[in-house]
């Protein structure tokens, strides 16, 4: 073997540790990586966790029901007929200005309800035949709660009346509701006029489906192949790094070694033949390789910040303990 060969063995094994180290780096502060710059080399740069991608990825809960996220709701209406309960909103879809060429919408709310039990709210120990109660409704305080004579009552009371009211709409009336199946709404009770509006809110399935990013350079992380992370500097690595790239470089250099006696498997010498180990040298390379791996992955899943934190969570617990066997000191005041 040539020095040569014993550079390409130091080279890689220096790749391969930087490989393994960067690989765990990857792993442990991906989420607070992604959508990073991909410009910059974090090698030496200290990556303090953060909450960005997480908070990205919980938006689309409060999406869903119109709280946060990223995509935009739009309110639009359409024209009850007489007597017709179903209507299709697919075709208000098709015939709507607002929506390009492609575009599908998913409602989101329909505005389609009795007015609140409170406007219909009346105490009800004013129905003595006094007349008060029409008399009070001229000057606008009917509405109040409790109504007339302005008895002050628990709030209980006034959250059992405004339910009883909804009840017995719901029970005995022909109650304000909807069903949506598809896009296709069927309104109950039928409407009875034409031209009334009905309100809802929608979103445009083409947004919720917009995927951000760049394909660019310098765009932003998107997956772990772009990660900024580049081969380390060996002069930069530390004596528990140089060892195990020693270790390393001497595995890959048995390596190399039993491939070239590999072509020669056997030597003429004067009056014999030497047999070559290389079977030998390519076994005990492959087994060191191996477990200089798993001893540097071990390594730092050791020193991962879980570990760390256990570990932490330890030593305060022994010193806890360790205090407690201090005498107290009793004061007498």
């Amino acid at each position: 073997m040539q020095d040569i060969n014993f550079y390409t063995a130091f080279e890689e094994a220096v790749t391969t540790y930087g490989n393994e180290v960067y690989a765990y780096k990857v792993r442990q502060d991906y989420l607070s990586m992604e959508g990073s710059p991909t410009g910059s080399n974090l090698n030496n740069t200290l990556i303090t966790p953060n909450m960005g991608t997480i908070v990205r990825l919980s938006e689309q809960y409060g999406e869903e029901i119109g709280v946060g996220g990223t995509v935009t709701w739009y309110t639009a209406s359409i024209d009850t007929v007489a007597n017709q309960q179903d209507y299709d909103m697919n075709a208000w879809e098709a015939a709507s200005a607002s929506l390009g060429p492609g575009d599908s919408i998913e409602i989101k709310r329909v505005f389609y309800e009795i007015p609140p039990a409170i406007v219909r709210y009346f105490d009800p120990y004013a129905g003595t035949g006094t007349g008060m109660m029409n008399l009070l409704d001229t000057f606008g305080w009917g509405n109040y709660s409790p109504a007339i004579n302005f008895l002050l009552m628990p709030i209980n009371y006034d959250l059992q009346k405004i339910q009883a009211i909804e009840f017995n709409d719901q029970i005995r009336k022909s109650q304000y509701s909807f069903e949506l199946v598809n896009n296709r709404l069927r309104m109950f009770p039928i409407p009875t006029v034409t031209g009334g509006k009905i309100f809802f809110e929608y979103i445009k399935k083409s947004e919720r489906s917009t995927v951000a990013g760049s394909s660019g350079v310098s765009g932003p992380v998107t997956n772990v192949s772009n990660v900024p992370y580049a081969n380390p500097t060996y002069s930069q690595i530390n004596s528990i790094g140089r060892q195990w790239i020693f270790e390393y470089t001497l595995a890959l250099s048995k390596e190399m070694l039993g491939y070239v006696r590999g072509k020669y498997t056997t030597i003429p010498i004067p009056g014999a033949e030497a047999t070559l180990n290389h079977a030998d040298l390519i076994a005990a390379a492959t087994a060191e390789k191996t477990a200089l791996l798993e001893r540097l992955r071990g390594y730092l899943d050791e020193t991962s910040r879980e570990k760390l934190l256990e570990r932490r969570a330890l030593e305060a617990d022994y010193k806890q303990k360790e205090l407690s066997q201090v005498p107290f000191l009793i004061y007498i005041g």
